[in-house]
C-alpha cells in the first residue's frame, strides 16, 4: 500500500470513531432524561391510581375521568382501588360509591313490598259443542223412512217440530193391544166384576207405556185412542230445540232400532277447548274467569268460566286441555272458531291463586257458573257446593300478598338471580349483592320466595353498572357463585 492510501484509511477510521462516540453519548443522555421524567410523574400516577374510570365491557380501559369507552362507547364506571383494599376483604359483595358516582351512574332504588299482582296466562283453542246439549235422533222401531221433513244440515228446529215419517208394521201390534183393552173396558163398564175391570185398566196402562217406549208422544197415543184404529206410520218429533249438525239417513232407507238419523246441537251454550302449557298449570283453577277473543269479532271480548281441567297431559304438545263453559244466547260463537284466551290469576303466597269475585263463595263442583254466598246444593246437578278456598283460592287481602320487586332490579344469569340492595347506616352509598330465590313473573314484578325482606331498598336502575364495577375488581358478582371471586378480564375483542 502506498502512502496516500494509508492516509485515507486513517482519516476514515478517525471519523467513524468520532461518530460512534457522539451517538453513544446522546443515547446515554436521553436515557437519563427519561428516568428523570418518570421519577417526576410517579407521584401523580400513584395518586391517580386510587380512583380511575373503566369500562364494564373492557376493563383494560383506565382513564382519569368520566367519559365514553373508546372501544364500545359505553359510559365509564368509577373504580376506587382504596375501597377494594379496605372493604373488599370484609364484604366482598359490597361496593361503596361517592354521591357524585351514584349520580353519574344514574342509580335508582325502590322498596321491597308486599303487593297484590296478577299473572296473565295466555292460551289458544277453539269453540266446540256442549256435549251435554247434543241430541241423537234415532229410530226406536224397525221400519222404512218415508219422509225426511228436515233434509239438510244447519236447519234450526224447535222442540216438538216433526222430523221423520217412519213406516213400521211392528207398531200395529201394540196399538191393537191398546184398542182391544179400551174396548174391553167399555164392555165391562156396567159389570160388577171389579177384578176384570182392574185387569183391563192395567192392560191399557201397559200398552200406553209400550207405545211411549217406541217413541210415540202422549198426544199421538191419545190420537190413536180417539181415532179407534191403528196406523203403521210413526212421526218422530224433535226432543229439544237446536241446530241439525248431522244427517245420517235418506228417504227410503230401512232402519233398525237405534239407527241414527239426525244429530241436534243446542248452541245457546258452547264449550271453548283451550291448550294450557305445562308451566302455566299452577295458575289455573276450576271456576276461574276466562276472557277470549275470536277472529270473527276482533276486539270484542267474551267471557266464560273454567269447568274442567284434563287430568292427562298431552305428551306430544306438553299441554293440558282446559274446558270453558260459555253462554251463547245469540249464537254468534260457532263450533271450530279459533280463539285467543287469557286468564288473569292473582298471585298469592305459597303458589295459591287470588280471585276477589270468589272470596268467601261456594261453587258448583260440576257447574262453575253456579256461585252462591252460602253452602247448599247445585240447582243443576244436585251436588253439594264447594268452598272456593278448597279449590286452591286464597283470600284477596294484603296478608296473603306475596313479596315482590320490579323486574328491572334483577340480574338473571340462568343459574342464579342477583339483586343489589342498599346497605343502611353507611357514610357513603353502599350496595350489596344478594342472591334471591325467584317465584313467577307477574307483569312488571317478580315474586321473591326468599332472600329479601319487606322495606329493603333494591336497585332498579344501574344495577348492571354496580355489578360491572365488582367484576372489574375481581370480586363476587352475578357471574360468580357465592363467595367465588369473578375473573377479571371482561369481554375481549380481538386486536385490542
Amino acid at each position: 500500500m502506498n502512502r496516500s492510501g494509508l492516509a485515507i484509511g486513517l482519516v476514515v477510521l478517525v471519523s467513524v470513531s468520532f461518530v460512534l462516540g457522539r451517538l453513544s453519548s446522546m443515547s446515554h443522555g436521553t436515557h437519563q432524561v427519561t428516568e428523570m421524567d418518570e421519577h417526576a410523574g410517579h407521584g401523580a400516577a400513584a395518586a391517580a391510581a386510587d380512583e380511575f374510570w373503566s369500562c364494564s365491557m373492557h376493563p383494560q380501559i383506565k382513564l382519569s375521568g368520566p367519559g365514553k369507552c373508546p372501544i364500545c362507547g359505553m359510559d365509564l364506571i368509577p373504580v376506587k382501588t382504596g375501597d377494594r383494599a379496605a372493604d373488599g376483604e370484609k364484604h366482598p359483595r359490597r361496593l361503596a360509591m361517592s354521591q357524585a358516582a351514584v349520580a353519574i351512574a344514574e342509580i335508582e332504588t325502590a322498596p321491597v313490598k308486599r303487593m297484590l299482582v296478577t299473572r296473565a296466562v295466555r292460551m289458544v283453542g277453539k269453540v266446540d259443542y256442549d256435549e251435554t246439549r247434543l241430541r241423537n235422533i234415532a229410530a226406536w222401531v224397525p221400519g222404512r223412512i218415508d219422509r225426511l221433513f228436515v233434509d239438510y244440515t244447519g236447519v234450526q228446529v224447535k222442540k216438538g217440530d216433526h222430523l221423520v215419517s217412519l213406516y213400521s208394521p211392528e207398531l200395529v201390534t201394540v196399538q191393537e193391544e191398546l184398542l182391544q183393552a179400551k174396548r174391553a173396558t167399555a164392555e165391562l163398564k156396567g159389570s160388577g166384576l171389579s177384578v176384570l175391570r182392574e185387569s183391563t185398566r192395567a192392560t191399557i196402562d201397559s200398552a200406553r207405556e209400550k207405545l211411549r217406549l217406541l217413541g210415540l208422544t202422549q198426544q199421538q197415543v191419545r190420537g190413536i185412542e180417539q181415532r179407534g184404529s191403528a196406523t203403521d206410520h210413526l212421526t218422530i218429533y224433535a226432543p229439544a230445540s237446536g241446530t241439525v249438525v248431522h244427517k245420517s239417513a235418506v228417504e227410503g232407507l230401512y232402519v233398525d232400532t237405534g239407527t241414527p238419523i239426525y244429530k241436534i246441537a243446542d248452541l245457546s251454550k258452547v264449550w271453548v277447548q283451550l291448550d294450557a302449557y305445562e308451566s302455566d298449570m299452577s295458575w289455573i283453577r276450576f271456576g276461574q274467569d276466562v276472557e277470549f277473543t275470536t277472529e270473527a269479532y276482533p276486539g270484542e271480548p267474551f267471557h266464560g268460566r273454567i269447568a274442567f281441567i284434563d287430568p292427562i297431559l298431552n305428551p306430544k304438545t306438553r299441554t293440558v286441555k282446559i274446558r270453558v263453559n260459555v253462554d251463547n244466547p245469540d249464537g254468534r260463537l260457532k263450533p271450530e272458531m279459533f280463539v285467543r284466551a287469557v286468564v288473569r290469576a292473582g298471585v298469592a303466597q305459597g303458589g295459591r291463586v287470588m280471585d276477589p269475585t270468589l272470596e268467601g263463595k261456594w261453587i258448583g263442583p260440576m257447574h262453575p257458573e253456579v256461585v252462591r254466598d252460602e253452602a247448599g246444593s247445585c240447582p243443576i246437578c244436585g251436588m253439594a257446593l264447594v268452598k272456593a278456598e278448597d279449590l286452591g283460592y286464597a283470600p284477596a287481602d294484603e296478608q296473603h300478598a306475596p313479596i315482590v320487586v320490579p323486574y328491572e332490579s334483577l340480574l338473571i344469569t340462568g343459574e342464579r338471580a342477583v339483586v343489589y340492595v342498599r346497605v343502611p347506616g353507611e357514610d357513603r352509598p353502599t350496595f350489596e349483592g344478594r342472591v334471591v330465590v325467584l317465584g313467577p313473573r307477574a307483569g312488571e314484578h317478580y315474586v321473591i320466595r326468599s332472600g329479601l325482606e319487606v322495606g329493603e331498598q333494591v336497585v332498579v336502575k344501574g344495577s348492571f353498572k354496580i355489578d360491572s364495577s365488582l367484576q372489574i375488581q375481581a370480586r363476587p358478582s352475578m357471574m360468580s357463585a357465592d363467595g367465588a371471586p369473578a375473573a377479571a378480564g371482561g369481554h375481549q375483542h380481538a386486536g385490542h
